[in-house]
């Protein structure tokens, strides 16, 4: 079960760190993403300085899907 990572987390903290990750891996699967995928792209846009901090809502899983289609169909 996905949720013990949280019970066995070692401290508040790593229990906040574990809900927000399960959180964005579950919100992408519910938008049929690659959990893996998806944040391997986040992760990187962020660390690269790509993405700036007053641009994370484009990171959101709903807003990267619909962008990810749009580059799609514009280099079709």
């Amino acid at each position: 079960m996905q949720w013990e990572g949280a019970l066995f987390s070692g401290s508040e903290g790593g229990a906040e760190s574990w809900a927000i990750l399960a959180s964005l891996i579950n919100t992408a699967k519910l938008h049929k993403l690659d959990p893996q995928a998806y944040l391997v792209d986040v992760l990187e846009r962020i660390v690269s300085g790509q993405t700036k901090s007053h641009q994370l809502h484009e990171l959101l899983p709903w807003n990267w899907k619909a962008a990810r289609e749009f580059s799609a169909r514009v280099a079709a």
